[in-house]
């Protein structure tokens, strides 16, 4: 409730550059959560509708965050394992962190970008380690990673546009919203384990008949 009130109030002073740069500084690690963000640009377009029209704000958080994930993405993929080395990435993408992200790589390929948007810790080990190992190309991740924002984006926007006039009943809503969401990364990283792990099991299978 705090951070969304004082997001509220920076973002009212500020409109929608405010909005952007805070957005995009989520995208290189800043310490808020970028679901309060977006909740709180929606938020000041359901409370000061003549400044802020919320269907612009949906357009800037899709611009926020598209352009941090892509400079997080293209840092990786310019400056490799370097970048590992520099002090402020250092503290938030650990060796340990980059190794298990590669592992994730491994195993589910392009999908890890997808989930990555939905996981608020995570997003920007995975993004920077995507363009780092080059498992994927620049379009592929952009596009997935837009497909992904698609749907998370407009959904945060939008709800703190329809309840700005009710903080209390808000800040239930997007609790339940975060449980569920979280509840359907879980539910759709099992669905794509469970594929992988199949998918692995028939060519293995198939490889030995051939023999």
């Amino acid at each position: 409730m705090r951070i969304l009130k004082a997001l509220v109030a920076f973002f009212t002073d500020h409109g929608y550059w405010a909005v952007f740069t805070v957005l995009l500084a989520c995208g290189f690690g800043l310490p808020i959560p970028e679901d309060i963000s977006l909740v709180s640009g929606g938020v000041i377009a359901g409370l000061y509708p003549e400044k802020n029209n919320v269907h612009i704000m949906f357009g800037v958080g899709m611009a926020g965050v598209m352009l941090g994930d892509s400079i997080v993405f293209l840092l990786g993929w310019f400056f490799h394992e370097r970048i590992l080395k520099f002090k402020p990435i250092a503290a938030v993408v650990t060796p340990e962190r980059y190794r298990k992200v590669q592992i994730y790589f491994a195993r589910f390929g392009r999908w890890v970008v997808f989930m990555g948007r939905f996981m608020p810790g995570l997003r920007m080990p995975i993004f920077l380690s995507a363009g780092i190992s080059r498992r994927v190309s620049f379009f592929l991740f952009f596009f997935t990673d837009f497909f992904a924002a698609l749907i998370s984006v407009p959904v945060w926007v939008y709800l703190g546009y329809y309840m700005a006039h009710n903080f209390d009943e808000l800040m239930k809503i997007l609790h339940r919203s975060q449980l569920m969401i979280f509840t359907v990364i879980l539910l759709t990283g099992l669905m794509i384990f469970l594929f992988v792990f199949v998918k692995k099991r028939i060519k293995r299978k198939l490889n030995l008949e051939e023999i």
